[in-house]
């Protein structure tokens, strides 16, 4: 039975009352927020994530495996026992690179609402970016005069150039979403024993990409100035922030909002390295099912600083989740 939440249409009649839900598929984690909108912006009530790997091997056969559709299902299940659960009036949901390549994506979406009863949208790399920068503007600082945020994902890389002036929103001046994430990336050159001439060599594969765009903005004198903020979202410098940190646990308020240089990320890197693959899943912020990839998401930030070398980095725990509860609550009038 498809949920009657399943939808993006505005409330005809939005109220603070009403609850509100986000759920992103991407190419490595389903993840749902379920929120309520408050004068600050939104109090979360309920969430989940779990590790799918959708993107499974999608990068080399161009389709969903028949495995990591049933991952996705099951974990999409758990979405909407806890959609009902909290009464959800309004819902969006999501899917990016994983589905934008797979040319069988159209009969996964149709089991998602066959058996979870929801229906998702695939989300352009534009559309994906826009909703990562409306996520991240509060960590913006205007005395920068431009931003670059980079969300590193399963099966591609985000980066955005952000204009940014005193008193005005933050502006798109330019993206792209490159093909290069930390599941495709490690499927490709191994991900449980790394040796150092392969991570240089998933860097350079990840550098030959980031490259080109970066040259083109071309922002030296900008960086070199320090005006030039870098903002990084998604798994990989999250868990590098947890890891110098040294949290026994995962914890977001610790890690949203702050600041690694670049020595502190190098030296996480190091100790990754120097890590097999059980060593680095036992590491709390981590974990099995992120201990073969976590290496590649590595290489492509150090692609980035390579090509963008900023001194420090600011870490951001929110998404497209967070960007999509507010696209709603904003569309329904609602002060956020």
């Amino acid at each position: 039975m498809t949920l009657d939440t399943a939808t993006h249409r505005p409330s005809a009649n939005p109220t603070a009352n009403d609850i509100y839900a986000a759920l992103d598929l991407g190419s490595n984690n389903c993840r749902l927020l379920v929120a309520k909108p408050v004068a600050e912006g939104f109090r979360v009530v309920d969430a989940f994530s779990r590790i799918v790997r959708l993107g499974e091997g999608v990068a080399e056969n161009g389709r969903l495996s028949d495995a990591a559709m049933t991952r996705t299902l099951a974990a999409l299940d758990v979405c909407a026992a806890k959609l009902r659960k909290r009464g959800v009036t309004r819902f969006r949901g999501v899917a990016t690179e994983a589905c934008r390549l797979a040319e069988n994506c159209d009969d996964f979406l149709a089991r998602a609402v066959a058996q979870a009863g929801l229906e998702l949208e695939i989300i352009s790399g534009g559309e994906e970016a826009r909703l990562a920068l409306d996520s991240c503007t509060p960590l913006l600082e205007a005395k920068a005069s431009h931003a670059l945020l980079f969300d590193i994902g399963g099966c591609s890389t985000e980066l955005i150039w952000v204009r940014l002036a005193d008193g005005e929103p933050p502006e798109v001046a330019d993206w792209t979403s490159l093909a290069c994430g930390v599941v495709s990336l490690a499927e490709r050159h191994g991900g449980d024993q790394v040796t150092a001439d392969t991570y240089d060599t998933m860097k350079a594969e990840a550098g030959a990409l980031v490259s080109p765009f970066v040259d083109a903005l071309d922002a030296g004198d900008m960086v070199a100035g320090g005006n030039v903020q870098m903002l990084g979202t998604s798994g990989t410098i999250t868990t590098i922030a947890g890891l110098h940190l040294g949290l026994p646990r995962y914890d977001r308020a610790q890690v949203d909002g702050f600041r690694l240089s670049a020595g502190d990320i190098r030296r996480q890197v190091e100790r990754l390295l120097a890590m097999n693959f059980k060593e680095r899943a036992a590491e709390p912020c981590i974990g099995v099912g992120r201990g073969d990839v976590v290496i590649a998401g590595c290489a492509i930030l150090e692609a980035i600083l390579g090509a963008c070398p900023v001194e420090i980095v600011d870490v951001a725990d929110r998404g497209l989740r967070e960007g999509m509860l507010l696209g709603m609550m904003r569309e329904d009038d609602l002060s956020v």
